[in-house]
């Protein structure tokens, strides 16, 4: 095979490996609700909503509380839920109790399971000595985009396929050059 028909093979490989776009989420944990005032609370919600498929619990949120009048703290014993409802199936609804993060009751993160990929109903209720609140919102539960181990070595093929070509170049390169030839001469040498 000529370069050029390698290098061509290699660009449509290359092409044919490339992911599609997808609707999903593969990154930091972003806001679903910001500063909203609710009861004597500013509720702030950010999450990660990871589905899984072992059941584990994916999908992450961090509560953000702050009291809404500043000169107030935030109580100790104060305390978010996270219920978060299937809406395009009918799965069961999966709830998980916040902890405070680092002691502080004022950022609290729970992690419920997501079982399927698609829309989920979040409603946060947070009860405490300054009263309850319920705020709600919707996510999009998508898988982690993290590829599957099989799909590493599917990744890795060009770079393979690539390494081989060059391999067998330099071997070919190398049965070209006649045994006495000033070139191989240089290199047992060490001149340059």
């Amino acid at each position: 095979m000529s370069g050029r028909t390698v290098t061509a093979w290699l660009g449509f490989m290359v092409a044919a490996l490339l992911p599609l776009p997808a609707n999903a989420h593969s990154g930091p944990p972003f806001p679903i609700v910001s500063d909203r005032a609710i009861g004597a609370y500013s509720i702030s919600i950010w999450t990660d909503p990871d589905t899984t498929d072992n059941g584990s619990a994916g999908g992450q949120f961090w509560v953000m509380i702050a009291p809404l009048t500043r000169a107030a703290a935030m109580p100790a014993s104060t305390r978010a839920t996270v219920l978060a409802t299937p809406l395009d199936s009918a799965g069961e609804p999966t709830s998980a109790a916040a902890t405070p993060v680092r002691g502080d009751p004022s950022t609290q993160f729970a992690a419920v399971v997501l079982d399927h990929e698609g829309r989920f109903r979040v409603e946060i209720t947070v009860d405490g000595p300054l009263g309850r609140a319920t705020v709600d919102s919707e996510v999009a539960a998508t898988y982690d985009l993290r590829p599957p181990p099989l799909m590493i070595l599917v990744y890795l093929m060009p770079f393979v396929l690539v390494g081989l070509l060059w391999t067998a170049v330099l071997v070919r390169r190398r049965r070209a050059v006649p045994p006495g030839s000033p070139a191989v001469r240089r290199g047992a040498a060490g001149e340059s």
